[in-house]
């Protein structure tokens, strides 16, 4: 028998799940990156392995493989699909639901047509847990940060949601250098533990475009934990209010951010694509 799998995505981020609730071994850093590789492998943005939960009121735990083989800390298209897996399952037989990931605890809502809601968690922008290392070796959130990078001077929003994440404002998303910038400052050594870099392109105060290159895997059609980060910094910029539909390449979120003191949720679309057993 070969690893049977599940190819999803959540607005074009694309996605290997498998199931390792009854004692299947973890994968290796080198088999995640076999999958991922989109010519001799299955290919996906992220791998995302389903496990027994460590607490009694969550009904599944996940983990998070980028395509070049590192663990992530958080993925909010990920969640969903994961959500999605255990619906169709019947392992989540409720509309609502927690699950348990690398950051923490997730409460997910089934809104229906394939569609999840989840709650991120609440963002954090000090900088010395994202971690972002600042010329000044600040202690002290900042909305803004400039840097040199490649020889100019960047200026962008830092926060967590669970795992690191820069923004940059752009006047035109499809003439912004995603994996030109994003490569750099992902190599700037202000990231030690690296960074999902997003380009911003504000439309309105509750609609915005973004393109985000992401550590360990470059640009992806969709990043939902990329998009609740984005809004939190817009909003701590005073640029967007609290309610935002966010157009990525593969498809749109709508991310809430109530108040300061709350967690950012977000609501997006799911898709089974395939099943498939991998024999190498």
């Amino acid at each position: 028998m070969g690893l049977r799998f599940t190819k999803m995505h959540g607005a074009g981020n694309d996605f290997v799940v498998l199931d390792l609730r009854h004692g299947d071994p973890a994968p290796s850093a080198a088999l995640a990156a076999a999958l991922g590789d989109r010519h001799t492998g299955v290919g996906f943005d992220q791998l995302l392995t389903i496990e027994a939960p460590e607490h009694r009121d969550a009904i599944a735990r996940y983990r998070i493989w980028n395509r070049d083989g590192s663990l992530a800390e958080q993925c909010g298209n990920g969640a969903r699909c994961v959500a999605a897996w255990l619906v169709r399952d019947g392992s989540a037989n409720t509309a609502s639901f927690t699950l348990e990931s690398p950051a923490g605890r997730i409460q997910v809502e089934h809104i229906g047509d394939g569609r999840f809601s989840l709650d991120l968690g609440k963002p954090d922008f000090e900088p010395t847990r994202i971690p972002l290392l600042t010329a000044a070796l600040m202690a002290t959130a900042q909305q803004r940060y400039t840097a040199t990078i490649a020889g100019h001077a960047v200026h962008f929003g830092a926060v967590s949601m669970g795992n690191p994440h820069a923004l940059i404002v752009v006047d035109d998303i499809a003439r912004a250098p995603v994996a030109e910038l994003g490569a750099a400052l992902q190599a700037s050594g202000l990231f030690p533990e690296g960074v999902n870099v997003g380009f911003a392109q504000v439309v309105s105060r509750d609609d915005i475009k973004l393109r985000v290159y992401e550590r360990g895997a470059g640009e992806t059609l969709a990043c939902g934990s990329g998009a609740c980060a984005a809004v939190a910094i817009l909003v701590r910029q005073d640029r967007v209010d609290r309610l935002v539909r966010v157009h990525l390449p593969g498809g749109a979120l709508d991310i809430a951010w109530p108040q300061d003191d709350a967690s950012v949720r977000m609501a997006g679309p799911t898709a089974f694509v395939f099943e498939g057993e991998w024999l190498a």
